[in-house]
């Protein structure tokens, strides 16, 4: 089953391509997972689930059963085989929603326990969950580490109009390169004229553009409904829709 990370820069709209594309392959038949591993936690209203599960750096108890141990040493191997079943939500389409939260990066020896439980959540899901899962990332490889990164069968950047967001593109890339991820395509999200400029840009960074989405109100309306995008009609979310035949020729 296929393993995808999307990611950009904030505010790109790349948790309105996760939850589409979750909840589009789900009505084709597939078995979904999709995490949500981006501390704005909004993928839960992309998906249409009005109540998400809590994140789980919130369960310090289990953490520290799990994954901590006396005098701040930790276990690199945390039992994680029963999260997504005791730990996510089935919303619309029966699409499994889990929500990673975030780790305080303070300077005490409390974040050890924690990061590695999510790493080894992340080991599991990518490595030995047979579904499709699709990772909602903040613009960075956080949550990734060498080994899980061989899962990854593609990571897609969404990208908007605008130079820094291109820039974070490169620098995905760059990061993603540094451990191992092999695939890469880029999807162009509220794209007006400028189409042409960001794919010769894009190609300067050797990274493919597998689909150009439109500006379209409608999303806008649906996020201020509160309706999920794939319930919204839009003209958008048809070419969400279609990058599924461009990611998975990428696969093969």
């Amino acid at each position: 089953m296929i393993k995808i990370a999307i990611s950009g820069k904030g505010g790109v709209g790349k948790t309105t391509i996760s939850g589409t594309l979750a909840r589009f392959l789900a009505r084709k038949g597939y078995d979904v997972l999709a995490i949500d591993a981006d501390p704005s936690m909004n993928l839960a209203s992309a998906l249409g689930i009005k109540d998400p599960p809590r994140p789980l750096t919130e369960f310090k108890e289990l953490i520290d059963e799990r994954a901590g141990g006396p005098a701040g040493v930790f276990k690199i191997n945390p039992k994680v085989d029963d999260i997504v079943e005791k730990f996510g939500v089935i919303g619309p389409d029966n699409v499994k929603l889990l929500v990673m939260g975030t780790i305080e990066r303070g300077g005490s020896g409390c974040m050890c326990p924690a990061s590695s439980f999510l790493k080894a959540l992340m080991r599991h899901v990518i490595l030995k969950l047979n579904s499709v899962v699709i990772l909602d990332m903040e613009a960075g490889v956080e949550h990734l580490g060498r080994g899980t990164a061989k899962g990854i069968d593609i990571m897609l950047i969404v990208v908007e109009p605008g130079a820094r967001s291109i820039e974070t593109a490169r620098r995905i890339v760059e990061l993603g390169r540094q451990i191992n991820i092999k695939n890469f395509g880029a999807i162009i999200n509220k794209a007006g004229n400028e189409v042409k400029e960001i794919k010769d840009m894009l190609h300067e960074y050797g990274i493919p553009v597998l689909g150009v989405i439109p500006y379209d109100p409608a999303l806008i309306h649906a996020d201020m409904e509160n309706i999920s995008p794939i319930d919204s009609g839009s003209a958008a979310v048809n070419k969400i829709k279609e990058l599924w035949e461009k990611i998975s020729m990428k696969k093969e």
